[in-house]
């Protein structure tokens, strides 16, 4: 009898039996995946995790030191912040907390005396700000909801806060853990996993010569997903090279259209009334943004420009533009494929890592600015642009200029993939373009030339 072979499962069915089988199986496979699931191919393991250490038992409950790791490589959290709730399994009130703050205090009037800190069935928590008093903060508190990434400052990619717990368990086996996890940063994108109960975690004293531990410890993990963070992208990339005059835009209508029937749906950097009309639509909500009129509207571009050809080496020149006039980028960061980075030779004004997620590959480099000289990315106008060149040796098995070669395959801009031009609309090499001309008028000449005999025989 014959069969047919599925790739996708890797499995011989027969031809002539059940495809009911077979699509039952497709659909168990495919129910595996939990809405909870993200992947990133530049970052296979970015996560950020969330660990509730409970550190003693109170009359009525716990005291938790709960603690946010940004193990993501290159995607931060910048201001406002983030936001983080949960839903209470039971009737649980925060009765106070230190390094945060939630939002609202709910209905306490149950209580006479000794008013809890939230009473709410769902609390939402965020950050104290800078400046907040020592006796209120504890390690790794307090910046505001500012989370930078692992692979760039590792130092802080760290948020603490500790809260105390009442009208809950006070063993481990009462104690039932929060559910419903929620994380903003500041807005959507983040889907969080339910709190999973691991291994106590170890704590080493300052002396380093005694150990002790958590009484019970969960963990709850998030991931993040661009199309669930916005509907439509925030960056796009252009192309240059000193080999062709041609400009390579972003592709038009990038992050959207410029909607002529709302004069405020962008803003002409030409306007007589620029400060004004910034100045009050910057009191709107500093998520959503307010860009400058461009052919792509959008809030960032990243100019890749191929500027030298050497006998060893070649030179590129970066330049990311920010078009939005609401918001400003910190700690920014870019994340670039191309696989001449494992040949990377110097770079100028710009730090650099590799990112290494596969062995045995190395096309994936994340640059981000100098403290104090370029690591902030100002508002449209002016002073919204960073730049940096780098120079790379050729590997003589691999180089060229053809293609495309020279271009990246892909660019983040703070952990979102920005939109490349077509394949198609990369500048062409001089003699390439010459060689399509000549091909072209070969071609025209030689069915003028068939035209001609054909008349003559005629």
């Amino acid at each position: 009898m014959g069969s047919i072979w599925l790739s996708t499962i890797g499995s011989v069915v027969p031809r002539g039996g059940s495809y009911l089988a077979v699509l039952l199986l497709l659909l168990l496979s495919c129910s595996t995946f939990t809405p909870t699931e993200a992947y990133d191919a530049l970052d296979p393991t970015g996560n950020i995790t969330i660990k509730w250490d409970v550190i003693s038992w109170t009359p009525d409950g716990y005291v938790a030191v709960v603690t946010m790791y940004n193990f993501q490589q290159y995607r931060h959290i910048q201001a406002p912040g983030w936001t983080l709730g949960w839903t209470w399994a039971k009737k649980e009130v925060i009765w106070n907390m230190m390094g945060s703050q939630t939002t609202e205090q709910g209905d306490c009037s149950k209580f006479k005396t000794g008013i809890p800190h939230c009473c709410k069935k769902d609390p939402t928590v965020v950050d104290l700000l800078p400046g907040t008093p020592y006796n209120q903060q504890i390690a790794n508190c307090c910046k505001g909801g500012v989370l930078n990434s692992w692979g760039q400052d590792p130092n802080n990619a760290v948020s603490s806060f500790q809260v105390s717990v009442g009208s809950a368990g006070t063993t481990n086996k009462t104690v039932k853990l929060p559910r419903n996890f929620t994380l903003k940063a500041p807005g959507p994108g983040y889907t969080c996993g339910p709190a999973k109960i691991v291994r106590p975690t170890k704590f080493i004293t300052n002396d380093k010569r005694r150990t002790t531990q958590a009484l019970m410890t969960w963990n709850v993990t998030c991931t993040y997903s661009q199309f669930l963070a916005q509907k439509t992208p925030s960056c796009c990339v252009s192309l240059s090279s000193f080999y062709n005059d041609t400009v390579v835009n972003c592709p038009t209508c990038t992050c959207g259209c410029q909607n002529k029937t709302e004069p405020g749906s962008c803003v002409n950097p030409d306007s007589p009334h620029l400060a004004s009309v910034v100045s009050s639509a910057s009191s709107k909500d500093i998520n959503t943004p307010l860009v400058q009129c461009t052919s792509h509207m959008c809030p960032i571009r990243v100019h890749w420009h191929v500027k030298l050809n050497y006998k060893e080496y070649w030179r590129i020149k970066i330049t990311i533009t920010n078009f939005n006039y609401r918001m400003n980028y910190s700690q920014w960061n870019l994340v670039v494929q191309h696989p001449n980075f494992d040949n990377i030779t110097q770079l100028f004004s710009f730090q650099y890592k590799p990112l290494t997620p596969y062995d045995g590959l190395n096309d994936t480099a994340m640059l981000w600015g100098v403290k104090f000289y370029n690591d902030f990315l100002s508002t449209a106008g002016p002073l919204g642009n960073v730049q940096s060149e780098l120079l790379f040796r050729k590997d003589k098995s691999t180089f060229t200029f053809d293609k495309g070669w020279a271009f990246p395959r892909r660019i983040y801009f703070n952990g979102d993939n920005c939109v490349m031009p077509p394949p198609d609309a990369y500048p062409w090499l001089p003699n390439a373009s010459s060689k399509l001309v000549f091909s072209l008028l070969s071609t025209v000449i030689a069915t003028l030339a068939s035209l001609l005999i054909l008349l003559n025989q005629s």
